[in-house]
């Protein structure tokens, strides 16, 4: 773990190559993908996206997809990315962890299901909203643990002593509804390792 700078400690909530997971399940739900878009608002995600998309690229040559960025930053722009991806078969689409993205969940799970479009989500919200499927850091796990340290700091433990905490669970979430109208069967083995299907 990487070792904090002054007298600051924390969690983060981040993984990079949590991209080209997504990239790789969603692969696994649809063989027949083609082209798959990343889409971020680049002013409110790290690196103005680029923390993202080494590993979305170097996932996409090697799952022989076209990876495709899509950067927005409003309904309009949300609109035209999504629009333009759905006039081809084979599209699919990955939200990253994105404030912006989650503003925006319910007119991005709309457009998605009125194109046709399988689309990947961060956070468990989207696909209780409607979302297909979401992976993500389990915010239990990590407030459970942050309390941990919240305890170690008030006996007395320097915050500089601590190091900065990366993610450790993550959650899947499935849509089975979604799948349902997507034409899609998901795999047993992605069902199997479910925190929740929604049915």
């Amino acid at each position: 773990m990487p070792s904090p700078i002054g007298n600051i400690t924390g969690f983060t909530v981040l993984h990079a190559s949590i991209a080209g997971k997504y990239l790789e399940m969603l692969k696994e739900m649809v063989p027949q993908l083609v082209r798959v878009a990343i889409m971020y608002n680049p002013n409110s995600v790290p690196a103005g996206g680029r923390f993202f998309s080494r590993p979305f690229h170097e996932a996409a040559t090697k799952l022989k997809v076209q990876p495709i960025t899509a950067e927005v930053h409003d309904n309009s722009a949300i609109e035209n990315a999504i629009t333009t991806l759905g006039r081809e078969s084979g599209s699919g689409l990955i939200l990253v962890p994105d404030n912006f993205m989650s503003v925006h969940r319910d007119l991005i799970i709309s457009l998605t299901a009125e194109f046709r479009i399988p689309a990947i989500f961060p956070y468990r919200y989207f696909a209780e909203a409607g979302g297909l499927v979401s992976y993500g850091v389990d915010a239990i796990d990590q407030f459970r643990r942050a309390s941990e340290y919240v305890s170690r700091i008030l006996r007395g433990t320097k915050p500089a002593d601590l190091p900065v905490q990366a993610p450790t669970k993550f959650e899947l979430v499935i849509n089975l509804r979604t799948a349902k109208e997507l034409g899609l069967v998901i795999p047993r083995i992605l069902l199997a390792g479910a925190k929740q299907v929604i049915e």
